[in-house]
């Protein structure tokens, strides 16, 4: 079983109920897939290695051969490639990989080559396998390297913290999963974010309830919407200073208050039978 913890909106809380529910059930892979801001291993005592790295394919130019003729700048859908007062010039950071442009060179002039774009990096903590991608400083696709990561995913039940939003990362992380755990608060703010990942969730057919972070801080606006809407509220984190504390520390909540964990287990539980049946 493989779940996603996402949002509409950075801040709501998805490292805090992906971190927690992987401590509270165990023997389950957790991916942190944030790779542009991975977090998950603030909260979990475990040593990081790398993996691999994470590379795309590039085109290269030998430039002997080009005749400038502007082939591969027509044909290339993200205009990674121009020819500029008879200058070939290649822009690599907004290039795809997609492999279009050797194939359309009528000179044999592209070839490929490999740029590094990020890192996969694993840990062990108890009976969690943990895996998070790093995107490198400057890299403006996430993802490649969310791809990446989510090939190491096992037969295991798998726990992934989503990017915020409802761009391609999210998409990406979201592709293959067997349920969506939306994570909101109760505020005006948090109650249009969550209708954008709702929608989100719903184009990609994929099974979701509403976790309510910081339950008591604001209004009812998250619970009128879910209700009009027919959304399941699975589960509610209230706004606790003890949480808040143990947060501020780096200590995952569960380790302290036994009911959260407890809490944590039956929303799994209640996913998987609904998953499996």
């Amino acid at each position: 079983m493989r779940i996603v913890v996402a949002s509409g909106k950075g801040g709501t809380g998805k490292t805090t109920v992906a971190v927690n529910m992987a401590l509270s059930v165990g023997n389950v892979q957790l991916i942190d897939c944030d790779v542009e801001e991975p977090n998950c291993h603030l909260f979990l005592d475990a040593e990081l290695e790398k993996v691999r790295d994470v590379n795309l394919r590039v085109p290269r130019f030998d430039m002997d051969v080009c005749t400038r003729c502007g082939i591969c700048s027509e044909a290339c859908h993200f205009n990674a490639i121009a020819v500029v007062k008879g200058e070939l010039l290649f822009f690599p950071e907004l290039c795809h990989a997609c492999g279009l442009c050797p194939l359309v060179c009528p000179e044999g002039a592209i070839g490929e080559g490999e740029r590094k774009i990020g890192r996969i990096d694993r840990g062990e903590t108890g009976s969690i396998e943990f895996y998070r991608g790093v995107l490198d400083v400057g890299e403006p696709m996430a993802t490649p390297v969310i791809r990446e990561l989510k090939a190491h995913l096992s037969g295991r039940d798998a726990i992934l913290d989503a990017p915020p939003g409802a761009s391609c990362p999210v998409i990406e992380s979201l592709q293959g999963s067997d349920y969506c755990i939306l994570v909101t608060e109760p505020t005006p703010f948090g109650a249009y974010d969550l209708s954008i990942a709702v929608d989100l969730a719903r184009r990609l057919g994929i099974p979701f309830g509403v976790v309510i972070n910081r339950d008591g801080i604001g209004d009812a606006c998250v619970d009128e919407y879910c209700e009009r809407e027919g959304i399941d509220i699975i589960m509610r984190i209230p706004n606790d200073a003890r949480i808040a504390r143990l947060y501020s520390e780096g200590i995952p909540f569960v380790n302290e208050l036994r009911e959260r964990k407890e809490d944590f287990a039956r929303v799994f539980d209640r996913i998987r039978k609904e998953v499996v049946g």
